[in-house]
């Protein structure tokens, strides 16, 4: 198989599979994506969707989130992990928000990930889950399907990112990233892989990969 021909055997068994591709995170605009996207930093999307709806109780808006101390917004998200630092982030991100913005989350990357606690993955997720613009959020999990597939050298997550986008069309690349976390969870997991289950895997993946299995 040419490059070219590994990449539409990507993207057609994708979507053989994953018609449709629901977001992760439960939410119900750009501000509770936003603070959902930042509390799912080291942690799983269902806990964090346990989590949210508890939190959003109290505050689903800048305006009332800062209303809410640093403190009692650790308290009620700390099962997802790392609270210290996401509570000081969504507080003071909300801040941010109202005084620059209008309490509304901006659309371009300059401006999200000049917010506190805001990488630039997050801000990916925002650009192309809340608003539609083409965008390749790099997860773990993409990360290391990108390097099964021999589609990048597996370097750093800039560098699959870079190459995802070189590979795939650009008008693909807001579903197909979902559709990529999606197989991995579900047929290339980290840990008890089954490579006769992972058929993308098996079908195209390095060498390096399928020998050491």
């Amino acid at each position: 198989m040419t490059k070219q021909e590994k990449v539409q055997f990507v993207i057609d068994t994708l979507e053989k599979l994953y018609p449709k591709t629901p977001i992760p995170l439960d939410h119900k605009d750009p501000y509770t994506l936003l603070i959902a996207v930042l509390m799912s930093a080291q942690s799983t999307d269902a806990r964090v969707n346990t989590i949210t709806p508890i939190l959003f109780a109290k505050a689903d808006n800048p305006y009332d989130m800062v209303k809410l101390t640093v403190e009692e917004i650790k308290e009620i998200i700390k099962p997802v992990g790392l609270s210290p630092m996401k509570s000081k982030g969504i507080h003071g991100l909300s801040e941010i928000l109202i005084e620059k913005y209008n309490g509304e989350v901006p659309k371009t990357y300059e401006a999200l990930e000049a917010l506190p606690a805001v990488g630039h993955k997050t801000a990916a997720v925002v650009m192309s889950q809340a608003f539609g613009i083409p965008a390749f959020p790099v997860d773990t999990h993409i990360h290391r399907l990108m390097y099964r597939w021999n589609l990048t050298n597996g370097k750093n997550v800039v560098q699959t990112e870079k190459d995802a986008k070189r590979l795939f069309p650009e008008e693909l690349w807001n579903k197909l990233h979902l559709q990529i976390i999606y197989y991995g969870r579900e047929y290339s997991p980290a840990r008890a892989w089954d490579i006769e289950k992972d058929i993308i895997t098996k079908t195209i993946g390095r060498k390096s990969v399928l020998k050491s299995l």
